[in-house]
């Protein structure tokens, strides 16, 4: 039996048990169980089963995200104010990564045009935005599609960022902690987010204001990982205050 078909069966396995054990696949399918080992780890890698000692059990359920669109719509005005003030830092012949994001898209808006750019982005919507400009070089880094936000991620995008090298790195979170951590609420995006922050000679966190009072189930990196921060005047002043006195450039939009 060809390894996709194979794993198709084990998919329906799935769906009817709930559960698969290794050894019983094997039996079922004639197949060693290192055979059905490689081919739980190839489903697991893909997001389609979850790995358990012994076999491997449904995914974990998706949680709750707006859609693209829906973020896209809130705060709207300083996401567009950020994204210009953000822009301003790119020069002729920079190559860029552009984050998953509403506000990376806002900041895509202004770079039509721009001869010798090169942008890498793993944003759908920047994609999108970009692929008609032929001034412009565009770089997706694969992965795996998420409909939802418009995006990619896994460990296919991660592998691709981590080889490559930026001038800039244009980075989105959920919110920046009490602990100046940075922090976001999709842990999915998280490696790939960590990846452009290695790859960036100089990075820029794109933060309105609303994202000093923000939080996140996951630790991206610290701020010491930052050298720009792009916010808007509703951000709080004694935050900015902070930041500056630890030597990050604060930039208001």
């Amino acid at each position: 039996m060809l390894g996709e078909r194979r794993r198709q069966v084990v998919l329906d396995a799935l769906t009817a048990e709930r559960g698969v054990q290794t050894a019983a696949l094997a039996e079922r399918l004639g197949v060693s169980e290192a055979t059905i080992r490689r081919d739980l780890e190839d489903l697991a890698e893909r997001g389609l089963v979850r790995r358990v000692r012994g076999g491997a059990l449904e995914p974990r359920p998706m949680r709750h995200e707006p859609p693209f669109d829906a973020s896209q719509v809130e705060r709207q005005e300083e996401k567009a104010r950020v994204g210009r003030a953000a822009a301003a830092m790119v020069g002729a012949g920079d190559t860029i990564l552009l984050d998953i994001g509403t506000t990376a898209l806002q900041l895509a808006r202004n770079l039509h045009g721009r001869a010798g750019l090169t942008v890498v982005t793993n944003n759908l919507a920047v994609y999108e935005e970009l692929v008609t400009d032929d001034a412009i070089d565009l770089v997706l880094p694969g992965g795996l599609v998420r409909r939802n936000y418009r995006s990619l991620v896994g460990f296919l995008t991660e592998d691709a960022l981590r080889v490559l090298r930026a001038n800039l790195a244009f980075v989105g979170i959920s919110g920046i902690g009490e602990d100046w951590a940075l922090l976001d609420t999709t842990v999915e995006e998280i490696p790939a987010k960590r990846a452009m922050l290695r790859a960036a000679e100089h990075v820029v966190l794109l933060a309105d204001g609303a994202k000093f009072y923000g939080s996140g189930l996951g630790r991206v990196a610290g701020i010491e990982s930052v050298h720009t921060v792009v916010t808007t005047d509703d951000a709080p002043p004694e935050r900015l205050a902070e930041l500056r006195a630890q030597g990050i450039d604060v930039r208001i939009a």
